[in-house]
């Protein structure tokens, strides 16, 4: 996701025209309106589609969710992620408003939405690079089912997801509903997204979103 700084839309809105806007805009993002910057010359690592998932992952069971608190923190040790965590809200396209590319170290929580271990699905996005370099999400589409994700939150508890799915969903046949809406309901889902596939020079976009899907099954603290 490495895409244009923008301004703006940190103010929340209802719950339900928050997230129908948001859908929108992602739907619009993950179409490729919106651009990247031209600059970045290296394709993004984000396509997993020939190398396959692990046919037999045992998955544990679900925990219930638990209650409302800010991230803090992420970590995911299969891509290398140890990332600080930035609330943010909608640009004026309607998409998530992506960290400033002077942060390429940071995570974004759309935070208008739900919150990681609560009840839902909470949307967390990072670039995967800048003009310059590589940025934290650089290595998500190496994940796998299985794999651990850990939210530290400011209620003090660290929420432990368990990723179910991995998609590298091409832009043009983008399809919202399967990227961001809940896979069982009840359950407290997160979502983590960025660009990926490869860099198309002729239209200054990447071809395809990177989005990893894991639920809630562990908490300390």
């Amino acid at each position: 996701m490495a895409e244009r700084e923008r301004a703006g839309g940190t103010g929340r809105l209802p719950a339900a025209l928050a997230w129908l806007v948001l859908l929108l805009g992602l739907w619009l993002w993950g179409s490729g309106l919106t651009e990247v910057r031209t600059e970045v010359s290296a394709p993004a690592a984000g396509d997993i589609a020939a190398l396959g998932r692990p046919t037999e992952v045992r998955l544990p069971p679900a925990l219930r969710p638990l209650g409302t608190a800010r991230p803090q923190r992420i970590d995911l040790p299969a891509a290398g992620v140890q990332a600080p965590v930035v609330a943010r809200g909608l640009d004026r396209t309607g998409a998530l408003d992506t960290p400033p590319y002077d942060q390429p170290g940071v995570v974004a929580w759309y935070a208008a939405g739900v919150a990681p271990g609560a009840a839902g699905t909470a949307l967390m996005a990072g670039h995967v690079d800048t003009d310059t370099r590589p940025a934290v999400f650089h290595a998500l589409a190496t994940v796998r089912p299985g794999d651990t994700v850990r939210v530290a939150r400011d209620d003090g508890a660290v929420a432990e997801f368990t990723v179910d799915d991995v998609d590298v969903l091409p832009r043009d046949r983008f399809d919202a509903r399967r990227a961001y809406g809940a896979r069982v309901p009840g359950r407290a889902e997160l979502r983590l997204v960025t660009c990926g596939g490869t860099f198309d020079r002729r239209s200054g976009s990447y071809t395809a979103n990177v989005v990893v899907s894991a639920y809630l099954t562990g908490r300390t603290g």
